[in-house]
């Protein structure tokens, strides 16, 4: 991880630079400049592939292209960046498929519960058939789809009882981000669903305004969430990925040869990030363990076999058309 925490070339600007105009030209370098706003913490894969891929971009182009990072939700929350970035305020940004979806309905589909085998499965579904699907639509809301990432999948932290079942789940307020594909998961399997903005989380989990919430390994540990919770569930109900997208004007208006490179070395930052998460997560379930927190490996088949009315919620908000198609990708 630390190979692309150093020797960053000087195009590499972190959270805290002054924002810049969109899509930036220097006239007297011919450098293009382009803001890439994230919401991963600093230590996140999210933001050393972010670091590598502004690197590499650099590199490739002798720097006429480079890349500001603003991560950490420097620039606004995750829906106010992708707003910008649609808007063209920000020219890259990484959101996620639940984010995605408030645009376009067809990416609603991907965190169905438990609709992914494991990571191999997700990878080739989404990098695949999914990819071809979705790129074309999100062009017409103003966004290039560069390249799939990760984020990972979620599983369910609390401060009351171990969860080995669904029962256990009863009682239980879980807070969940906004998106219905979660909140109709974890209803369906018993729990009480509260949305709550992912900063004021700590706050909440400490008060007892919510009793646990739900999120991919690689959150609960560099969030630190598993200091102030007791039991984790290894549940893996849903997946998704962070999704690289540029404006569709910002990248409209680069060169062939630098639209390519940074296609290039976008795919290769996820492909990083994949691999940091994947590799991560056992060390960061063996830290957290050490740390006091008491792990579960629950039987998920009673998990799925409740899914029912979450499907049919998700499948009303998605589209009956999307939700049939994103099955026959996945089976």
């Amino acid at each position: 991880m630390m190979k692309y925490m150093k020797n960053l070339t000087k195009a590499i600007i972190i959270a805290g630079a002054a924002m810049s105009p969109f899509l930036v030209v220097n006239q007297a370098s011919a450098e293009t400049v382009l803001k890439l706003s994230h919401f991963g913490a600093k230590t996140h894969p999210s933001h050393i592939a972010a670091l590598q891929l502004a690197e590499q971009v650099s590199l490739r182009t002798n720097g006429e292209l480079t890349i500001k990072i603003y991560p950490a939700n420097a620039l606004g929350s995750p829906p106010e960046q992708l707003e910008q970035t649609i808007l063209g305020a920000i020219d890259m940004n990484l959101p996620t498929q639940g984010a995605l979806d408030k645009y376009e309905k067809a990416f609603a589909t991907v965190m169905s519960p438990f609709a992914f085998r494991n990571y191999k499965h997700a990878h080739a579904v989404l990098d695949g058939p999914f990819n071809d699907w979705v790129a074309p639509k999100l062009e017409k809301k103003g966004l290039v789809l560069l390249s799939n990432w990760e984020y990972g999948f979620r599983n369910i932290t609390n401060n009351k009882r171990p969860i080995n079942s669904p029962e256990d789940l009863k009682g239980i307020k879980l807070r969940t981000p906004p998106e219905i594909q979660l909140v109709a998961a974890m209803e369906a399997a018993g729990a009480s669903a509260t949305q709550i903005a992912f900063p004021e989380l700590p706050m909440a989990l400490n008060s007892g305004v919510v009793d646990g919430q739900e999120n991919p390994i690689s959150v609960i540990y560099h969030y630190k969430l598993f200091e102030i919770q007791e039991h984790l569930a290894l549940t893996r109900h849903s997946y998704n990925s962070m999704v690289n997208v540029i404006n569709k004007s910002s990248f409209d208006r680069l060169t062939k040869e630098h639209q390519k490179i940074l296609m290039e070395e976008s795919k290769s930052a996820g492909q990083l990030m994949r691999k940091l998460v994947s590799e991560q997560e056992t060390d960061n379930l063996a830290a957290m363990k050490k740390a006091g927190l008491k792990i579960t490996e629950p039987d998920l088949a009673a998990f799925k076999a409740m899914m029912g009315p979450a499907y049919v919620r998700i499948g009303e908000y998605a589209g009956k058309e999307n939700m049939e198609k994103f099955l026959s990708m996945i089976k």
